[in-house]
């Protein structure tokens, strides 16, 4: 009998860019997810089929390597191979992916495939992996299989979120703190706005901006980004601007964190906003669907917004007044309309539970 396991999306409430240079990161879960039906197979084949897609992948398992399965399925097919390559005992699965995670709005559904089928695939196995060994697998997954650099910040969230609460995040050491993250009881709500904009992130923008860091971390003669305290004077001015953005954004994640302890949820509004601006003209990640989406949303009323995710496309968030709601969709349409961009799409997060087994 198949059994099914699920692992959701999610939003950063904030903390962008900084998971790969070491940094803090304070994501929630969200109530959309992926559903994977798994059953292993005698044959040491992987079978991969989506309700959402067109086709089978079929491929024996000691065959997979990097550029042997590429689209969607390449997720999946990476998290066997990087279990295989750790050393575990992995043989052949048929999995059935299900899910209604956006895709290509930056809400990682690709970290929800890739940790609903390390929780499958490790269950259905035998072994014996704890959430955090599977998140920096399934990291690697994307990293060294599908060929996406991304930090460990994703699957974390997908793997380790709390219903009703923000995750912090140190990606260095991997200390966690689960902060209540309760918008209703004060009369707020996350707005999420979905612009529709193209969502891609494997064309080497990413990529590029990850290097930048990279190198400004070795000039300035630290292990990452994080360990810089203050901006640096004397860099060239397109690594200060990377440099300037980490610096500010992770002290912006323990500002937000210190005030949802302290249960001052609207005071965390100018921090959001404030991301979004640092990376608009520091970081240079956002796009006119975005940057439009913000001023809207500021004009009527919310009380911060950002971009959340990596960027060029994607999803703006906005802490709003629950009885303004309605009034903030109503000016992003209008804006979208004037701009004449795609009709974005709306939804409030609410603070979902991680990745689980069904039964």
């Amino acid at each position: 009998m198949a059994d099914v396991w699920v692992a959701p999306g999610r939003i950063n409430l904030i903390g962008e860019h900084t998971d790969y240079n070491d940094g803090f990161v304070l994501p929630i879960a969200l109530p959309h997810a992926v559903r994977i039906t798994a059953a292993r197979r005698d044959d040491g084949v992987l079978r991969v089929r989506s309700r959402q897609a067109l086709g089978v992948t079929e491929v024996p398992v000691a065959d997979l390597a990097p550029g042997v399965v590429t689209g969607w399925a390449a997720y999946v097919a990476g998290v066997v191979w990087v279990l295989r390559e750790a050393g575990y005992d992995v043989g052949g699965f048929d999995l059935l992916v299900d899910g209604n995670v956006p895709l290509g709005a930056g809400l990682s559904s690709s970290a929800a495939l890739e940790c609903a089928t390390a929780l499958a695939v490790a269950e259905l196995s035998g072994l014996d992996v704890d959430r955090f060994a599977l998140a920096r697998l399934a990291q690697r997954a994307e990293n060294d299989f599908v060929g996406m650099p991304c930090g460990i910040m994703d699957q974390s969230a997908s793997l380790l979120a709390r219903e009703g609460h923000a995750l912090l995040l140190d990606t260095r050491t991997l200390d966690t703190a689960h902060i209540p993250f309760d918008l209703t009881s004060h009369g707020l709500r996350l707005l999420v706005v979905d612009t529709r904009a193209p969502h891609r992130l494997v064309d080497g923008e990413y990529a590029a901006r990850r290097a930048a860091c990279h190198k400004a971390a070795e000039v300035l003669g630290v292990p990452a980004l994080r360990d810089v305290d203050e901006v640096p004077e004397g860099l060239p001015e397109d690594l200060l601007r990377r440099v300037r953005h980490v610096v500010t954004e992770n002290r912006r994640v323990l500002e937000v964190a210190e005030l949802l302890r302290a249960g001052q949820l609207r005071a965390i509004g100018p921090l959001l906003t404030a991301s979004h601006l640092s990376l608009r003209d520091d970081y240079e990640v956002t796009v006119p669907e975005l940057d439009v989406a913000v001023e809207a949303l500021l004009d009527a009323g919310a009380l911060g917004a950002r971009m959340t995710g990596g960027g060029f496309g994607g999803c703006v968030i906005a802490l709003v007044d629950a009885d303004n709601a309605a009034g903030c969709e109503e000016a992003v349409q209008r804006a979208f309309a004037d701009n004449d961009f795609t009709a974005p799409e709306f939804f409030t997060a609410t603070a979902s539970a991680g990745a689980r087994a069904e039964r």
